[in-house]
């Protein structure tokens, strides 16, 4: 029999990994001639990298780069095994983990370190990169990034600018480097956001990013600016382009600066992870995150897996911390059944302590459905 493993992570609790070994030992305990081939997942998001670089037995690099803020921060990256490949999260360098609430400023913020995590990289002889841009601390539509690669913004005299949000309406030059990288970029984008307007990078991302209500208007002015000046100059329209607005518009700086292509996450892992090639044959694929609730639903990790199943006519089981939704709400995600690992009531230190255990529960109790 053969059992497929693709989970997230439990968040605060396992990795991805963690959770495969978990399910693992509970599986092999039911049934001890199971094949149980994992494939730890992530959506796109935090973890990503890690995960690939894990996947494709490659190498973690550690630097030193700047905060959204200019302070040092170490921020890792993974190179795949083969060394042509970068796994890189804006979040390790560019991130809002990396700043107290009352540090957050987007008129200040910049993603100049994710622009030196790239630039390692690059000098590290890689051809490709995959970029994930989720969970930023900024607003500058990748204008830090670009600096730290070569690119120079200046303003109506000009005098070279500090890339950063409250700096894009200034901007009348854009200057690219003398040399450009001729690798390629697929960039980990999960929401579909333009650049400008209501539903822009600004007004749906800025207040997490500290933005009140009255900087809302002149930030978004900003960005339409620098995306009209990105028109005149290169003849490149990003202001309405889906997934522009992603990251403070890194999403847009990502497509101009790096000539990147925008993918979804979960496809993007699915593809460098051979997941329908590692599916193929399987009797069971498990599944699961910490959480299963209306978030899931909106989310694409599992709906992804389950699609992918479903084409193999393969069953797919989620296994959780907390269980929230409904059994129709089950179906709609394609699962065959879901199940909480908690065996009773429980605080958060002892489900969270206790969870690699609870997991190996209920992985043998599926199993034995199956013996």
């Amino acid at each position: 029999m053969k059992i497929l493993l693709a989970p997230d992570k439990f968040k605060g609790s396992l990795t991805a990994s963690e959770v495969c070994t978990a399910m693992t030992e509970g599986i092999l305990l039911a049934n001890p001639t199971a094949e149980v081939v994992s494939v730890p997942m992530a959506d796109g998001g935090e973890g990503t990298a890690e995960v690939l670089t894990q996947v494709t037995q490659g190498v973690w690099h550690t630097i030193t780069a700047q905060n959204p803020l200019g302070y040092a921060v170490e921020a890792g990256y993974g190179i795949s095994g083969d060394g042509k490949t970068a796994f890189i999260e804006m979040a390790q360098a560019s991130g809002l983990r990396l700043l107290k609430l009352s540090e957050l400023d987007p008129f200040q913020a910049n993603t100049f370190g994710t622009g030196e995590v790239i630039a390692h990289a690059i000098q590290q002889g890689v051809e490709h990169i995959v970029l994930g841009i989720g969970g930023s601390a900024t607003n500058d539509a990748g204008t830090g990034m670009a600096a730290a690669l070569g690119w120079q913004f200046l303003d109506e005299s000009g005098q070279q600018l500090r890339p950063c949000g409250g700096n894009l309406g200034q901007i009348q030059t854009i200057i690219p480097p003398k040399t450009t990288w001729e690798g390629t970029v697929e960039v980990a984008c999960d929401v579909t956001n333009p650049l400008v307007g209501p539903q822009g990078a600004t007004y749906i991302y800025g207040p997490q990013k500290g933005a009140k209500s009255a900087d809302l208007p002149i930030l978004d002015a900003g960005m339409k600016h620098w995306a009209e000046v990105v028109q005149t100059q290169f003849n490149l329209d990003l202001s309405d382009m889906p997934g522009a607005g992603a990251a403070g518009g890194l999403g847009a700086g990502a497509v101009l600066f790096l000539k990147g292509r925008l993918t979804e996450g979960v496809n993007l892992l699915m593809k460098h992870t051979q997941l329908a090639e590692k599916m193929a044959g399987a009797d069971l694929v498990f599944t699961g995150e910490g959480r299963i609730d209306n978030q899931t639903l909106q989310g694409k990790l599992i709906a992804g897996i389950t699609r992918m199943a479903q084409e193999q006519h393969i069953p797919v089981v989620a296994l959780c911390g907390s269980l929230q939704l409904a059994p129709d709400e089950l179906v709609t995600l394609g699962l065959a059944s879901a199940f909480s690992i908690m065996p009773g009531p429980a605080s958060l230190d002892d489900a969270l302590a206790n969870a690699p255990e609870y997991l190996r529960r209920a992985a043998f109790q599926v199993m034995r459905l199956f013996v």
